[in-house]
Formats: C-alpha cells, structure tokens, sequence
C-alpha cells in the first residue's frame, strides 16, 4: 500500500475531510489530494505534520497495515458476516477504530433522537 492510500484510510477513520486537512497543512484541495493519490512525492517533514494531524506517530503512519481490511465473506457457518482481518494491528490502529465506533454510535442516537422527534410531529 502507497503512503498516500494510507493517510488516506486514516483521514477517513478520523471522520476529516481532505479540505480540513489541506487547510491545517497549508495547502490548497486539489494540492492535498495529490498526496493521497500518489502523485507528488511527500517530503519527511509533511509526513510528521500529517501524523499529527491524525494524532499518530509518523513511523505508525508509514507503517500502515493493508491487512487492516474489512472484509464481507462467509463464516464457518455458511452465513455472510463481517470478519476484521487484524493479524497486525497496533494499539493506535485499534484506538482509531474504537474512536470512529463510538463516534458512528453517537451519531446514530443523535439521528435516531432527530427521527424521533420528526415523527411525533
């Protein structure tokens, strides 16, 4: 997996958008999404500023595992289930997706409050 494929599933995990990004590195949109698709090269430093940004150390970063796939395949049991490919996965890749379960959790109480409400209109 190329650096930029992996700022870029790590960007999404954290929920922030290329511009927010951009914009916290002093870069412009399109300048970024060089970045995350490989056609620029990214100098060391850029790379530690991006690390901060996704509040991970550079060499976790770099270190990215692509085994860290979500992978819809059939269980033992013949039946389709989600199944987490983890062979590797770090204290901080597993604290990313701990972070983005409990924001996607809140997210869909708040949405079920809005519903709710909607409803008893």
């Amino acid at each position: 997996m190329l650096i930029g494929q992996k700022i870029r599933k790590l960007r999404e995990l954290k929920n922030f958008t290329q511009e927010y990004m951009a914009s916290e590195l002093g870069l412009n949109q399109s300048a970024y999404s060089r970045i995350e698709n490989g056609t620029t090269d990214i100098p060391f430093s850029k790379i530690e500023k991006i690390a901060s940004l996704l509040e991970i150390k550079p060499e976790d970063l770099i270190s990215f595992n692509e085994q860290m796939v979500f992978n819809v395949m059939n269980n033992q049991n013949g039946q389709n289930g989600l199944v987490i490919n983890n062979n590797h996965l770090s204290d901080t890749e597993k604290n990313l997706y701990i972070d983005q379960i409990e924001l996607l959790k809140n997210e869909i109480a708040y949405l079920k409050s809005v519903l709710d409400k909607v409803l008893k209109q």
